[in-house]
């Protein structure tokens, strides 16, 4: 059996690309939701905006992850070199469009195994509890 494979497509459009940075971005209608993808590089999401999001990843049955950001909310995440990150889509449960933009860093992560979300502490982000 083949092992399913996301899109590396991370937001809708590339705004940028160097050899060293990629920068995506996603506008999320209301009512509105990108495809399951997989980051393979780490990366820095910034939103200018406001905003309700949920997340779900590839096999969890709920939409476990919260995002509500304010203007100038940051995330950042490192994948590491040893394995992607589990495939996850998102979703705007908002009455306004929401923009992000995501940063792709294009060159070796300095850590070989992926670390937990980072953020800025402006707005809210959430994680499912896990009891696996």
């Amino acid at each position: 059996m083949s092992e399913q494979t996301y899109s590396p497509a991370v937001g809708g459009v590339i705004l940028y690309e160097n050899a060293r940075v990629r920068v995506w971005e996603m506008t999320l209608q209301p009512g509105g939701q990108c495809e399951f993808h997989q980051h393979h590089h780490d990366h820095i999401i910034l939103y200018p905006q406001e905003g309700t999001l949920q997340g779900q990843e590839a096999g969890d049955a709920d939409w476990g992850i919260i995002t509500e950001p304010v203007p100038g909310f940051v995330l950042f995440r490192t994948v590491g070199t040893t394995a992607l990150l589990p495939a996850h889509r998102l979703r705007n449960i908002g009455d306004a469009p929401v923009v992000h933009y995501i940063i792709e860093l294009l060159e070796e992560s300095p850590s070989t195994e992926s670390q937990p979300y980072e953020h800025n502490g402006r707005g809210r982000f959430e994680l499912p509890s896990r009891t696996d």
